[in-house]
């Protein structure tokens, strides 16, 4: 009866033990200032809202849409893939920009001179601002270009909306993990 008096004893200063590490774990945890997210954002605990105000089309060939698309996109994706609430102005984060390209080209010259292929481009600037870490503040605008090529046979019309979601997903991606994915 002794020895089985014992093993409990040792069992209970084990599961006591382990009990304690498990909640120094917890405590330890809690205590971080970054939090993380499945798309790899890493974002301070101080920081809680973005602001993007509408992104301005100032490119050549103005497409009327464009500029409520990508605004649009760029708000849907920071409250989706964050814990972010989206503020009209003075956020903790801010992204301020402008469409400054809408081009398309030429692309795949055939033998008679002719193309095969064009290509859509667009490119916004953008400018971001961090309030907790200035440190990660852009200080000049970055430039975002994407690309769609499309049959030449096409209508531009035609294909218009689908290529200009395809960019505008690529885009979006490209400034989000700029601003807020540190890797």
């Amino acid at each position: 009866m002794t020895s089985d008096n014992g093993q409990l004893k040792k069992m209970m200063k084990r599961s006591v033990f382990y009990l304690f590490l498990f909640g120094l774990v917890l405590l330890s945890q809690s205590a971080c200032r970054v939090s993380y997210s499945f798309t790899g954002a890493s974002i301070s605990a101080n920081v809680r809202t973005v602001s993007i105000p509408n992104f301005p089309n100032n490119a050549p060939l103005v497409i009327p849409t464009l500029s409520r698309t990508i605004t649009d996109a760029l708000r849907d994706y920071f409250t989706s893939q964050t814990n972010l609430i989206l503020v009209d102005r003075g956020g903790d984060l801010n992204l301020e920009g402008s469409i400054t390209q809408y081009v398309v080209q030429p692309v795949a010259i055939q033998g008679n001179e002719t193309a095969a292929m064009n290509r859509l481009i667009i490119t916004v600037s953008v400018k971001f601002s961090n309030k907790t870490d200035p440190k990660q503040n852009w200080d000049t605008p970055v430039q975002f270009s994407r690309y769609q090529d499309y049959s030449s046979s096409l209508e531009l019309f035609s294909v218009q909306e689908s290529l200009i979601a395809g960019i505008t997903e690529q885009l979006v991606t490209d400034i989000f993990n700029k601003a807020v994915v540190n890797w």
